[in-house]
Formats: C-alpha cells, structure tokens, sequence
C-alpha cells in the first residue's frame, strides 16, 4: 500500500515538472521569436498569449503597461452592447394617444441605413393611420461640435445621419435629402483645390464653389442632429408629415425591435465601423434612466461590468479614435475572454470578428493555411499604432487569446503590420 503510494507521488511529480518544463520551453521559444525579431524591439510592444485551457499567461512581453488600443476599444464597445441589449435592437420608444402616434429615438443606427437596410421602423411609422409626432426630449442635446468625431450622436438616425452631395442631369450640384437644396448656396470666396461641398461648422447649411461640377460628381456630407433636422428627414423619407413634440418618454412606452443585434455587432467589427461604435454605446444608454449619452453608457460599464480588469485603464470613446484611451495587453486578453463567456457559442464569437485571409480588415493581412483561417482578431489603426487582438487556433489544434499592441513607433506602419503577421503565423505553424 505505502509503495502504491509512493509511486503516485512520484509519477505526480514527475508529470509536473514534465508540465512546467513544457511550459518554460513555449515560452523561450516565443521568447526568441520576439528577440530575434528587428522590428519590434524599437518602439513600445506590449504582448500577452492566453491559453484558455490551462487558464494560464503562456507568454508576456510588457503586457501589464497600458497602451493606445485604438480599435480594440470597440472589443470594449461589443461587450457592453452584449450586456446591455438583448437579441434585438431596440428601434423606436412609442405611445398612442387618440389618433396620435408619438415616438422617441433609441439611438438605433439601422434605419436606412445602406448596409444593415432596416425597414421595421420605417414601415411601422409609413403604415400607421395616425397623426406622427417625433419627441427629442430623450436626446442628450442636438450638437455640442467635437474635435473627434466626424458624426455627432443621433437618438433617431436616418441613412447614417448623411446628406449626399450629386451631380444633377442638368449638370448642378444637388442633395438628397431634398429639402436640405434650401440650404445649399454658391460661395465665390470657397476655393477648393477639387469641386467639394462644404457644410458650416454647427448648422446644416451647405456651400459649393464657383467651379463646373464634374460628370458622375458624388459626396457624402455630415450633418448636424436635431429635432428639427429629423422631422424634416422623416416628413421627405415617409411621404407624409411629421410633427415635433417635447413630451417626457414615460415608462409606460412600448418598445419596436428593428433588427438582430449580432448583424449590428458584426457590422461594426469587421469593417470596424468608427460611426457605429459610437452610436452603438449610445443606444445602449437608452437602457438607462435619463438622457442618450454615450458618457452615460460608459459609466454604467465601468461599474457594472469592468471592475475585474488586471490593469488600471482608461476609456473615452466607443470606436477608438480618441487617443485618450488606454488598456494593457493583459487587459484586452482579459475582455476577449470576457466576450468569448458571455457570447457562449465559439461559432457566434467568431462570425463577429475579422478572419485572416478571408473578411473584414484582416482580409488581405493574413494567408490562410491551405485555406483555413487560423486567426480571427480586432485590428486598431491610428497613427502610430498598430494593434492585433483575438484568438488563434495553431496546426495542432491548440486554441490561444492574444493581444499584441504597438505603440510610438517612427518606422512605416506596413512593416509593423507585416511584423504582426509574421510572428503571429509563426505562433500558428509552430505551436
């Protein structure tokens, strides 16, 4: 009996130094990679690779220094959103008050919208036999002008908030939505080096300069939100009028879905959709007590579902275009893990990802091995920056989460990139 035991002891330890010794000769392997490599050495790298079957760190570089994450912050947007919504997005907040439809925006970006073509909301309101009236009152306010972004935050969104600029066939310079050519006039003091419409800062009105308008001429124009600005969209796009209300949304208000939140995810994550980030945490403030706000959404994150991050961080934005974000290696790993968990279904997690070699912004990055893809990861591009986070499969079926992240490097962005691939598909082919 004491020698049975004895034996199992000794066989324990020895399969626990076999294990550690397979370990420590992973991780001198990656180790080599990253040494060898002469690129990577020259700038901030912060790497971490996960292996979540041992839920153990199989290999860190700097991974508990935080970093710009650039679109790696939308990893952070997807999660919320996965918390937040449900199976379906919510599209549109309403009453019924004698013959009278009211509604309010929830900040759903899909109506209208080229690539998610949405119509729930716009047959709902084309079909109703009741008078229309839009409320504001839920919208945090109409334009506070940003530095940022490009696109302000919309509560009822309509054709991703655009005008389109075009050349007419009598060879003018119109916009769709019509109504807005009130507001378009020549500026003979405008003098762009190409025929461009312009928009003034904080209002919808447009200008053009004094030259022909090119043949096939197409722009698209931002605009400025408001209550104003919807009800005159809506009159044009539904055929019928639209009235505006101030009246308080009450709980009471009956909820439409419009579309399933995953194709909303997918679409912002692939091609990395900067406008849809930001209008996605948006939405997700209309969960909330209070006013849209993308502050407010955040906020509710932070408390809620981001205490359990390795690192200290910083997060400002949905999309990653603020400069102003900052998340550590670890950290990022640390949300993919999170977001694997909470999506449950490994087939659903990766439909919402870029895969290598074969769809969105990794479609031409990465090869597939014999046509497999390997890599299903969030890219972050900003000047200076360059990051990679997702998971990996290797040839011997092993599963890893990474997060590799460059930041202030001198050198071109496309040798970062290709490094980023090389190392990565190393990682595939070896281990």
């Amino acid at each position: 009996m004491k020698t049975t035991k004895l034996n199992y002891f000794l066989a324990l330890i020895l399969f626990l130094a076999t294990f550690d010794q397979t370990k420590a000769q992973s991780k001198r392997k990656i180790e080599k990679i990253f040494k060898a490599s002469e690129i990577v050495n020259n700038h901030y790298t912060g790497f971490a690779l996960y292996d979540p079957v041992k839920d153990k760190m199989v290999y860190e570089l700097d991974a508990n220094k935080p970093a710009i994450p650039a679109s790696n912050t939308k990893i952070i947007t997807l999660y919320t959103a996965l918390n937040m919504l449900g199976d379906s997005i919510p599209g549109l907040r309403y009453v019924t008050k004698g013959d009278s439809l009211i509604f309010w925006g929830t900040g759903d970006p899909s109506m209208m919208h080229p690539d998610l073509k949405s119509t729930k909301v716009y047959d709902f309101l084309k079909n109703s036999n009741k008078k229309l009236f839009y409320s504001h009152s839920n919208a945090s306010t109409d334009f506070v002008g940003s530095a940022i972004y490009t696109i302000a935050m919309v509560s009822l969104p309509i054709g991703e908030n655009t005008a389109q600029a075009y050349a007419g066939p009598d060879g003018k310079v119109r916009l769709k939505p019509e109504f807005l050519n009130n507001y378009l006039k020549e500026d003979t003091s405008y003098h762009p080096r190409s025929f461009t419409v312009r928009r003034d800062e904080r209002t919808n009105t447009f200008s053009y300069p004094s030259m022909a308008v090119p043949a096939g001429f197409k722009q698209t124009v931002y605009l400025v939100p408001g209550a104003g600005l919807t009800q005159q969209t809506l009159s044009e796009v539904l055929g019928k009028p639209v009235n505006v209300t101030n009246m308080a949304l009450p709980e009471s208000a009956k909820t439409l879905y419009s579309i399933p939140s995953d194709s909303l995810y997918k679409r912002m994550m692939l091609p990395s959709d900067n406008y849809l980030a930001e209008q996605i945490l948006y939405l997700c403030s209309s969960t909330l007590p209070g006013k849209l706000s993308v502050e407010a959404a955040i906020a509710h994150s932070l408390k809620n579902y981001l205490t359990d991050l390795p690192d200290l961080f910083q997060w400002r934005d949905g999309s990653g275009l603020s400069r102003n974000n900052y998340f550590s290696p670890r950290s990022i790993v640390k949300m993919l893990i999170k977001v694997r968990d909470k999506v449950g279904n490994e087939q659903r997690l990766l439909n919402m990802f870029p895969v290598g070699g074969v769809s969105g912004t990794l479609r031409t990055a990465f090869k597939t091995d014999n046509g497999v893809p390997f890599v299903w990861a969030k890219t972050g591009t900003l000047s200076n920056v360059r990051i990679q986070g997702g998971y990996i499969v290797t040839r011997k079926g092993k599963k890893f989460i990474y997060s590799f992240m460059n930041n202030n490097f001198l050198i071109p962005s496309a040798d970062i990139s290709n490094e980023m691939v090389r190392i990565m598909t190393m990682i595939h082919e070896k281990y």
